[in-house]
């Protein structure tokens, strides 16, 4: 493949990971209110892992790519509620871990990556088009 062609490739797999990104916030938001009634069963903030690939003598297209998405080690919240039906024996529950204005902050962040990474397309694309009808 031509090397002026590689910004598509790279462009694209940034904005693959920035959709999974998008998935895995709004997958976090979903269950931010959910409860459970040990700590262990309740819904655990999910965190996408990235990871670059750089140009290795023409055997790999650099870009960004996901490397799996993991689940969050802080712990539950716990929350004295007696009167809920799946408070513990104490009259705990257990909230996810998950900060929502963190996960709103995340959210705009790869949104913005996203549109970035379009401009960068479309940007390209005009200039091959350009450059196409400089002999014309």
């Amino acid at each position: 493949m031509s090397s002026s062609f590689r910004i598509f490739d790279i462009a694209g797999s940034a904005m693959s990971a920035q959709s999974v990104r998008l998935s895995t916030v709004a997958s976090n938001l979903a269950n931010a209110d959910a409860v459970g009634s040990d700590p262990d069963s309740v819904f655990k903030a999910h965190l996408p892992m990235f990871k670059t690939a750089p140009e290795v003598a023409g055997a790999q297209t650099p870009g960004v790519r996901v490397t799996g998405v993991v689940e969050s080690q802080t712990p539950a919240e716990k929350r004295y509620e007696p009167g809920n039906p799946l408070a513990d024996g104490e009259g705990f529950v257990y909230a996810p871990n998950v900060n929502v204005v963190e996960q709103m902050v995340d959210m705009i962040s790869a949104s913005r990556s996203y549109q970035n990474n379009v401009e960068v397309m479309n940007t390209a694309k005009e200039l091959a088009l350009k450059t196409l009808t400089l002999g014309s």
